[in-house]
């Protein structure tokens, strides 16, 4: 639990970073303090050990916010790094066709992270950003990465709460079962106004060696979209990801 006197430095140090959030990027010391359930005076402590190494930054305003110097360590993680180098290109060459939202992302235990994304300057706004996390049910990439997940995570997510985003967002678990089998038939997913009533995305998989590793998708605007002429452009986007990466593809 938080604010136990045997708790490791380690865990103090993860417990500041973990303070920090996209609704709260930027923390006084006593909010730090209170987030992190730790005594001020060690936050203080290993706030400046942070900020000396470059893991947190501190403004004119006195708040700590996340440093450059983590963000730097954090883009060598591998699943990452050798996807993104690889993907930008072909995600480049599909937003210059379409000129809508162009979305990398792959699954960690029960969420999905987006790794990379190129924004439509007059796409349809969306609520992703690199490094964010989202749940594996109700947007195109994580249809498609879930569809693909071992049976056991599968039915993790089947038995947990499924969140609602819109009223179009599949909550029932018998019917998002027949969903993914949908998505392994056809090959892609499409999720429509499921996380936001004016987005539709269009999602494949990418695949490797050791299978799906990834999934790409666009997302456009509900009212212009045409999931049957989209989906092709994101398989073969995908299938040119996946001969790159190794992976056999469909």
């Amino acid at each position: 639990m938080r604010g136990q006197p045997g708790r490791s430095v380690t865990s103090r140090v993860l417990a500041l970073l973990d303070a920090f959030s996209p609704a709260s990027p930027a923390l006084t010391l006593s909010e730090l303090a209170r987030r992190a359930g730790l005594p001020l005076s060690t936050v203080h402590r290993r706030a400046a050990e942070l900020l000396a190494w470059g893991a947190l930054e501190r403004g004119v305003d006195g708040r700590y916010r996340i440093g450059l110097r983590l963000w730097e360590v954090g883009s060598l993680a591998p699943r990452g790094l050798g996807l993104r180098e690889v993907a930008l290109p072909v995600m480049e060459d599909l937003y210059e066709v379409t000129h809508e939202n162009v979305q990398l992302a792959v699954r960690q235990d029960l969420e999905l992270v987006f790794i990379e994304r190129i924004a439509g300057r007059h796409a349809v706004p969306v609520l992703t950003r690199v490094g964010g996390r989202f749940a594996l049910h109700a947007t195109g990439v994580g249809l498609v990465l879930l569809a693909h997940a071992p049976v056991g995570v599968q039915e993790r997510v089947l038995a947990a709460p499924l969140e609602r985003y819109t009223d179009l967002t599949v909550t029932d678990p018998g019917r998002l079962r027949r969903c993914l089998a949908e998505v392994r038939r056809v090959g892609y997913a499409v999720s429509d106004r499921q996380v936001t009533l004016d987005a539709l995305s269009v999602a494949a998989p990418i695949r490797a060696p050791e299978g799906v590793v990834a999934a790409l998708s666009l997302v456009v605007a509900h009212d212009r979209a045409d999931p049957v002429a989209l989906a092709p452009l994101v398989q073969a986007a995908g299938r040119v990801l996946s001969r790159a990466l190794g992976g056999a593809h469909r």
